[in-house]
């Protein structure tokens, strides 16, 4: 197994880091204050190819491979964690169902401006009662004649506001052991019926917009179920799966930003009239920092080879969200102690590194369902 990048990878490594240095570090601190979603920057990304990186130019993308994507995501994250999750929710989310399931009409019709950059997309999974257990989707899809319609409601959707399709999951039916059939549909923004909410106020990632979707009547061609009927759960289930290396990417961005502030802080600050990285203490916090995120960057690299190579990839994947994602949280919160009084002021932007990283626990499958998903897959008995 080997890491080391092609030409092409460190190509699109270096274009997206000189992109998040000159164009979204200069905005964050602002995209965070004013939870604003940064529409010029996806402009400026779709301009650039970063939307359409993982798919082939024939369906307007980049041509390139899951490894130069989350390099993307890494570094765009560790510019400004927002923007970082909303651009790892339109690929991983918004249009990879599309490029993994979809027919080639759909692909034609909705995969190729997604990934071109010309619009966004979305994906409706969760609803209020449906979080980790995303198999008690309540929202219904009921056969009417070359149509569906769907009701229901969504949650913590992520760029359903600028999006252009919404992928939802809805219930199709019942099997004999009473489980349900879970399809997926591709619909437009724009359909009659369909209502988008105003953004909830979060912690963090303030300028990603995470809204809820509400379904009243929603009517949409049968031609948009996505892939084949009634495999929706299993096409959730491998879209998480690949959604988990990006957020895994986005907080080894977020982690190696807040670890890369604390230490340019330790050679700058005295006390007692040392420089205080010179002090043990501070040392071994820098040092964890640097292990923890080296060995989460492998753990991300080798879950996004395996992908990119055809080869199992969930347990893998589940490890390194896990994993990126807790050594983030603990990454950004010795930062901020090394930092002291001033980490803690708004002034300076390590607040916002531990806020953005917390969610990174919580989205795409909290760090207690990556143990189950972890569990299951190493063998652990189920009952």
């Amino acid at each position: 197994m080997n890491f080391d990048l092609t030409k092409e990878q460190q190509m699109i490594q270096q274009m997206a880091k000189d992109f998040a240095e000159k164009e979204v570090a200069p905005k964050a601190e602002a995209i965070d204050k004013e939870e604003r979603f940064p529409e010029e920057l996806f402009q400026q990304m779709g301009e650039l190819g970063f939307l359409g990186i993982p798919f082939p130019e024939a369906y307007g993308g980049s041509g390139g491979d899951t490894m130069s994507y989350i390099l993307a995501v890494e570094e765009i994250g560790k510019a400004c964690g927002s923007t970082g999750l909303s651009y790892a929710a339109a690929v991983s989310l918004g249009a990879s169902p599309i490029y993994h399931f979809g027919t080639e009409e759909q692909k034609e019709r909705f995969l190729v401006p997604l990934a071109s950059g010309a619009s966004l997309g979305s994906f409706g999974l969760t609803e209020p009662n449906a979080g980790s257990d995303a198999g008690g989707t309540r929202t219904k899809a009921v056969k009417d004649g070359a149509e569906y319609v769907l009701n229901g409601e969504k949650c913590w959707i992520t760029n359903a506001t600028y999006a252009s399709t919404v992928i939802v999951t809805a219930v199709t039916g019942e099997r004999p052991d009473g489980r349900k059939n879970i399809s997926a549909f591709i619909v437009p923004t724009d359909t009659p019926g369909m209502s988008i909410r105003a953004e909830y106020e979060k912690m963090g990632v303030r300028g990603s917009n995470t809204t809820e979707i509400l379904l009243n009547d929603v009517r949409v061609p049968e031609a948009n179920i996505l892939g084949s009927p009634e495999k929706g759960f299993g096409q959730f289930l491998h879209t998480l799966d690949g959604g988990r290396i990006s957020i895994a990417a986005l907080a080894l961005g977020i982690g190696k930003a807040a670890y890369e502030a604390a230490l340019a802080y330790s050679r700058e600050r005295k006390q007692f009239g040392r420089h205080i990285g010179s002090f043990q203490a501070i040392q071994f916090k820098l040092a964890d920092m640097a292990m923890e995120l080296e060995l989460a960057e492998n753990m991300v690299r080798k879950a996004a080879w395996l992908k990119d190579h055809g080869k199992p990839f969930k347990r893998e994947a589940a490890m390194a969200k896990l994993y990126a994602s807790e050594a983030a949280t603990r990454a950004c919160n010795e930062s901020l102690q090394i930092h002291g009084g001033y980490g803690y002021m708004r002034e300076y932007k390590i607040e916002r590194f531990l806020r953005d990283a917390k969610l990174m626990e919580i989205g795409e499958g909290t760090s207690e369902i990556q143990r189950l998903v972890i569990a299951r897959e190493i063998g652990c008995p189920s009952e």
